[in-house]
């Protein structure tokens, strides 16, 4: 087992890091930003280095300064946590030519996986089912207009380097085509440093459901259910669940089976997602796979008994997994709100600033992920979610008054959040009734 590990993330994924470290009894190192210089997670640390100034650029996404933490504090992994550098593999890469263990996938499987279409074509060798599309990257509008009349509008224009819900554009019918090809490429170039991209057949009224997978070095995959996303503000999650409502016992086993078989043809290290689309009918359609811990992870680990950070620690130390396929057991029903701080009342628009009242719900089946307390500070540089209510009960009814009761129970003051927000969607009876999909949101909450 590792000697000590470096968190090289912030928020609350970071604090969810520490906690497994410190249950593991493993050392610990935070790093911060400027910015960050009294957050939680440098607190909750054994020992903590700054690694720049404010912008993400000039510290949670430079390389060298991590690395340098990692080398002088004595630690012998690097966690990245999700977004900043989790996907980075050039990140990984280094971090292992410098003898520090890369608490995730192997680089190449990371730059195989980011790149959406070559992961649509281990998907289509694999013989998973993908979303009708192109195998090779589009080159022009007039290629995709081309592709369109194959597939039929209306159809995504999508950035091969994508994630976030950055460089997508939908387009209806070939008018579009020239304005939202050019949109979606400097988006996409802006975004991620690479114009490329490809295209997708829209699906409607479909689901976002995905997979939690875990693979060890010894051959060992296994899937520990599924969880639907389909509600999404601007293309970004906003509320998870597990299981999805109306995915019975023969969907999940199909549908975990071909995350399964796909993570085994990517020969898959580590903790990670595999996402698909669900249409009205019953068929799922592979999306995209995501190479990192989460940012939902807890309610799987809810419904479940696995800590899914401690075995990506336990795996990335050569471990074999502490679970098989047949132990793995479904309970009940779980619920994340991703707490934001932004103003729901004025089109979500980030809301920084000093939290002078914090107050998370307590109660049994209420767990609470975050990265802030009474007198943080919340920056105006970062993703503004700052926590994670969890609720886990003994059915989806159960769940949903559950989640009421917490999100009542919180207090937060000093900033706005999204609070309100997700009590109005929790009162809405088609989502009570489970009739979600990834437009639940504008049609129904707009």
């Amino acid at each position: 087992m590792f000697q000590k590990i470096l968190v090289a993330n912030r928020g609350e994924i970071a604090c969810r890091v520490l906690a497994a470290c410190r249950e593991m009894k493993i050392p610990s190192v935070a790093i911060y930003s400027e910015a960050d210089k009294d957050a939680l997670h440098v607190h909750l640390a054994d020992e903590a280095v700054c690694v720049g100034p404010p912008p993400n650029r000039a510290s949670y996404l430079n390389i060298p300064n991590i690395i340098s933490a990692a080398v002088v504090t004595g630690a012998d992994a690097v966690h990245p946590g999700y977004g900043n550098l989790s996907e980075n593999p050039r990140f990984a890469e280094i971090s292992e030519s410098c003898k520090l263990a890369f608490i995730g996938p192997p680089a190449d499987v990371i730059e195989m996986l980011g790149d959406k279409v070559r992961a649509r074509q281990v998907a289509h060798e694999a013989g998973v089912p993908a979303i009708p599309g192109s195998l090779e990257v589009v080159g022009s509008p007039a290629e995709a207009r081309q592709l369109a009349k194959e597939y039929g509008y209306p159809i995504l224009l999508k950035a091969v380097a994508g994630g976030g819900g950055r460089g997508i554009r939908d387009v209806h019918n070939d008018e579009q085509m020239d304005q939202a090809f050019d949109t979606a490429q400097s988006e996409a170039l802006a975004g991620f440093g690479d114009g490329r991209l490809y295209i997708d057949k829209y699906i409607p009224s479909a689901r976002h459901i995905e997979v939690q997978i875990l693979a060890d070095t010894h051959g060992h995959v296994i899937h520990l259910g599924e969880r639907d996303c389909s509600l999404q503000l601007r293309r970004q999650k906003i509320l998870e669940e597990a299981p999805a409502p109306g995915v019975g016992k023969h969907l999940r086993k199909r549908i975990g089976d071909a995350a399964v078989k796909l993570a085994q043809a990517a020969k898959y290290v580590g903790a990670g997602t595999i996402e698909f689309l669900l249409d009205p009918k019953g068929k799922f359609y592979f999306l995209e796979a995501n190479a990192r811990v989460q940012v939902e992870h807890p309610v799987t680990e809810m419904l479940t008994g696995v800590d899914i950070v401690q075995e990506q620690i336990r795996v990335a130390a050569g471990e074999t997994l502490s679970h098989e396929q047949g132990s793995i057991w479904f309970n009940g029903h779980a619920i994340e709100c991703r707490i934001l701080a932004v103003d729901s009342a004025n089109e979500f628009a980030p809301s920084p600033g000093r939290i002078t009242e914090w107050v998370p719900p307590i109660g049994p089946g209420v767990r609470v992920d975050t990265g802030v307390t009474t007198g943080s500070v919340v920056p105006e540089y970062y993703d503004p979610m700052i926590a994670k209510v969890i609720c886990w009960a003994k059915d989806r009814a159960s769940a949903i008054s559950r989640m009421e009761a917490a999100l009542h129970m919180m207090r937060v003051n000093g900033i706005r959040t999204i609070i309100p927000f997700h009590l109005r969607i929790l009162g809405n009876r088609f989502f009570r009734d489970g009739q979600v999909d990834t437009t639940f949101l504008p049609r129904r909450m707009g």
